[in-house]
């Protein structure tokens, strides 16, 4: 079975990408990896490893929800709390609110997600969706 060893993500500012990826990655228990010039990465035991690079070139400008390319990243975690946690995590480290916590019926009755985006338009979800009869 094939699964996702590791994402990398480029951002135009690699300090900025930092300040704000760390404290969501790291309230989603990963921790920080490795720390060159060129980017960073963290881990979490064997899921997939996350590195965010300085970019190769001049600014390109910001990913574009909407447009080819990455749509978004969703975090399954354990409960709404978790879900209202992380997106305040995330806020507080600079990441726009896309979507504020809330039950999502176009997925489930019981799918309750939020959605944010740093400054490069990196997209990601926090969710939880347990069983029906949960």
């Amino acid at each position: 079975m094939a699964l996702v060893d590791h994402l990398g993500i480029t951002v135009n500012d690699i300090t900025r990408g930092r300040e704000q990826f760390h404290p969501v990655l790291t309230a989603l228990g990963y921790e920080l990896g490795v720390e060159a010039e060129g980017g960073f990465s963290w881990h979490h035991g064997d899921d997939t490893e996350i590195i965010v690079f300085a970019p190769r070139e001049a600014d390109s400008g910001p990913h574009v929800h909407g447009r080819v390319g990455w749509q978004h990243l969703a975090f399954a975690v354990d409960s709404r709390e978790d879900v209202d946690r992380l997106h305040a995590v995330a806020v507080d480290a600079g990441w726009t609110v896309v979507r504020e916590p809330k039950i999502y019926e176009r997925f489930s009755d019981t799918y309750y997600a939020s959605f944010v985006e740093e400054d490069n338009g990196i997209r990601i979800e926090f969710m939880h969706n347990p069983p029906r009869d949960a």
